[in-house]
């Protein structure tokens, strides 16, 4: 039986890892190189010359005196965990299939639970922002499903102990390329059309069961094709990638985590998601999510834990 090349890549042994971003100095050139790609920019004025004070890391702009550091304004804002133990939770994150809990990570970069469990987050955040900006198309199937709630309860949809979400793979060739996993608040029309509008491509060929909320594809003008739910096998086939990977997902979810708290879904969904959608270059997601954390808007400690207060 012939190998799936996505399954068997290398990868980025961890010897590799350790050898490109092993101390300190490595991880902050790595991190200038991917901000300033063509060399310095100034934040403030844009302009490029500028001197560089390398004990305080930090660049003062020739033109307007205007002090920056790589960090600044991102998601390392003001961290105070080492650049080394940040890109080794990126590694961790990046190169796992299954996920890796809180509680693991505190024990593999030697820190506090409170702060591998913020780190965690905080880059889940960045995964979710980088998601947003995705767009499916071509070939798209779509399914409800739900997160199962921290208490026992109430089952089934509308049960306040489930986090409602969608599913869409976007497949070519009859082979999965891209997906979404998004939180919604409910499964009412005008939530799933949001989703809709901002999620997929108008250009999209979307085929969904009858639940009748999937009923906006067609009103919003998507060319929209239904399989109802008593159609068997061919049903089977039509939906064979979205429900493989909310099977995926389901055995993820519990096979890495005790429980996931409502408050907090959207961002282990992302997290995720974005992991399909890089898995096609496994060696390579560790420079592209250390490039999403410089590009997310920073997430700080009250931002993170808002949502435990208001959800």
């Amino acid at each position: 039986m012939a190998r799936n090349p996505v399954q068997f890549q290398r990868g980025m042994s961890l010897a590799m890892f350790l050898q490109r971003y092993g101390s300190e100095e490595q991880c902050h050139e790595a991190l200038i190189s991917m901000r300033w790609p063509s060399g310095f920019v100034c934040p403030a004025c844009a302009g490029c010359s500028h001197s560089y004070c390398k004990p305080r890391r930090l660049f003062q702009c020739s033109a307007c005196g205007h002090q920056a550091s790589v960090k600044a304004g991102t998601i390392f804002h003001r961290a105070k965990v080492p650049l080394t133990k940040w890109f080794l939770a990126i590694y961790l994150l990046a190169q796992s299939k299954n996920d890796i809990s809180a509680m693991e990570l505190m024990r593999q970069l030697g820190v506090r639970y409170d702060t591998a469990w913020l780190m965690k987050q905080k880059i889940m955040a960045a995964m979710l922002e980088a998601n947003a900006a995705q767009k499916l198309d071509g070939d798209v199937q779509v399914d409800d499903s739900y997160l199962g709630g921290v208490r026992s309860g109430k089952g089934g949809r509308g049960s306040p102990n489930k986090v409602p979400f969608v599913a869409a793979v976007e497949t070519r060739r009859d082979r999965p390329r891209r997906a979404q996993l998004r939180r919604l608040a409910s499964f009412k029309e005008t939530e799933v059309a949001q989703w809709a509008v901002i999620g997929v491509r108008r250009s999209a060929n979307v085929v969904t069961d009858g639940f009748l909320p999937f009923e906006i594809f067609a009103k919003k003008g998507y060319h929209h094709n239904v399989v109802l739910a008593g159609s068997g096998r061919p049903k089977e086939r039509t939906f064979h990638w979205v429900n493989t990977l909310l099977g995926n997902l389901k055995m993820s979810m519990t096979g890495t985590f005790h429980a996931i708290r409502r408050q907090h879904a959207h961002r282990y969904l992302a997290a995720f998601e974005w992991r399909f959608n890089h898995r096609f270059d496994l060696a390579g997601a560790i420079d592209a999510l250390a490039q999403t954390l410089l590009t997310a808007k920073p997430a700080p400690y009250q931002c993170i834990t808002f949502a435990e207060a208001s959800g």
